[in-house]
Parts: structure tokens; C-alpha cells; sequence
């Protein structure tokens, strides 16, 4: 059975996998879905604003040494890319796949605001202009929301190479909102790419909600991908 470490996006804690949990734990397989540093209803003014990118790859890092984690499988939603990307070139090869589920899929000195589009860099930096060290919840969106340390989406990624050791690595295309989605230019490179899997969703961006039962299926599956890389 599998191990799933579930990473939430900006914004987001722990409940926004809420309705793909317990289809992945029926099928039998141990999760664990994290709320990031900062990203609590109890932290501190000092933990939000100091909290980074390095904060939240360490959270994943101290998960899988807390519970004695080895061949775990890394998900990350959107920002979510980002950290686990980070946690999987530090974790010391304790990862076997890696799930970018419409994510951001870094390389080594990038960072979420150099990654993403004109859109989102305008929605963080409106969002940060209240308190200049976290970024407000952009829109109507559901009431859990928390402002997001703002740190964490400028830190630029260090990685040394051992994440592209992980046999396993997943792309995540959501297809509904290709309106203002940042990901479609990450899409085509990685299905060109012969050690990434590439697999379409036609859902909006919070998969996790509009779709469950497909986020846990693909998540399940040990097959090929359902869109073959191009050649």
C-alpha cells in the first residue's frame, strides 16, 4: 500500500483535500494531507510573516521523518508544486512519486512569482498591499481561507538535482480554466519530456472539489498516462 502526502496551495490548508481522503484510505492506503506554517487559524503575526518556502518544504521533511516515512508519494496542488519539489530534492530518497496536480513544476532558481502569469503576480501583489507580508484570499472562495505568507511565493527554489531522481513524476493538467490558467506553456514542455507522465483533467483548477473521484483515480492508477508525450 501507498503512503500519500497530500500538499495544499496558496491559501489552502489540509481541508482542501477533504473529499479525496477517504477515497484514497478506502482503497487502503495511508494519508496524510498537511496544513503548511502559517497557514493555521492559531499562528502567530511572527510565524506568518516569517514563513517561507524553506518553512513549508520543511514541514514535508519533518512529516516523513516523524512518521517514519519512506516511499512516499508527494502531491501538491498549485503553489503546492513548489514545496514538494523543494521537500523531494532534501528528503535523502524517501520519495517514489512525485504528483503535480496543476502545479507549478519549478527548476532551480525559480520561484512562484517568476512561474506564474501577469494575472496571479497582479492577485499577489494587491493581496499584499494590506499588511506587505502576507497576500489576502483572492475573491469569493470558501470561508477556511487563509492569508498566505507572502515570503513563500517570492523565495526562489534551491535544488540540487536529486528531485529529478524520483523514478515517478506527474503532471496535472486542468483544462476548465484556460482563461487565466499559468500552466498551459508547462503542459506542452512536459509532454515532450520523456520521464514526466502527462494526464488532462476537465475540471477548473480546484480539482480536488469539482472532481474527487477522478483526482483519486488518477492518483490510484499504476498505469501509463492518459495523454502520451509528444514525439
Amino acid at each position: 500500500m501507498a503512503t500519500f502526502v497530500l500538499v495544499p496551495g496558496g491559501w489552502k490548508g489540509s481541508w482542501s483535500y477533504e473529499a479525496v481522503v477517504p477515497l484514497l484510505e478506502r482503497a487502503g492506503h495511508t494519508v496524510h494531507a498537511l496544513t503548511l506554517t502559517g497557514l493555521w487559524p492559531d499562528d502567530d503575526i511572527a510565524t506568518v510573516a516569517t514563513a517561507n518556502l524553506d518553512t513549508h518544504a520543511d514541514d514535508v521533511v519533518r512529516l516523513l521523518d516523524r512518521a517514519r516515512i519512506a516511499g512516499a508519494t508527494l502531491v501538491g496542488h498549485s503553489y503546492g508544486g513548489m514545496v514538494i519539489a523543494a521537500a523531494a530534492d532534501r528528503a535523502g530518497g524517501r520519495i517514489s512519486r512525485l504528483v503535480h496536480l496543476d502545479a507549478y513544476v519549478p527548476q532551480d532558481g525559480e520561484s512562484c512569482w517568476s512561474s506564474t502569469n501577469e494575472h496571479f503576480r497582479q492577485v499577489f501583489a494587491a493581496g499584499a498591499a494590506s499588511t506587505g507580508y502576507t497576500v489576502r484570499p483572492p475573491g469569493d472562495g470558501d470561508p477556511r481561507r487563509r492569508p498566505h505568507p507572502l515570503a513563500s511565493f517570492l523565495q526562489t527554489v534551491r535544488l540540487t538535482g536529486a528531485h529529478a531522481q524520483v523514478a515517478r513524476r506527474e503532471f496535472v493538467y486542468c483544462s476548465g480554466w484556460e482563461d487565466r490558467t499559468p500552466f498551459t506553456e508547462l503542459r506542452n514542455r512536459l509532454r515532450a519530456d520523456p520521464e514526466w507522465q502527462v494526464h488532462d483533467l476537465p475540471t477548473g483548477h480546484d480539482a480536488m472539489h469539482e472532481a474527487p473521484d477522478a483526482v483519486a483515480a488518477l492518483l490510484l492508477a499504476e498505469g501509463a498516462p492518459d495523454t502520451p508525450p509528444n514525439t
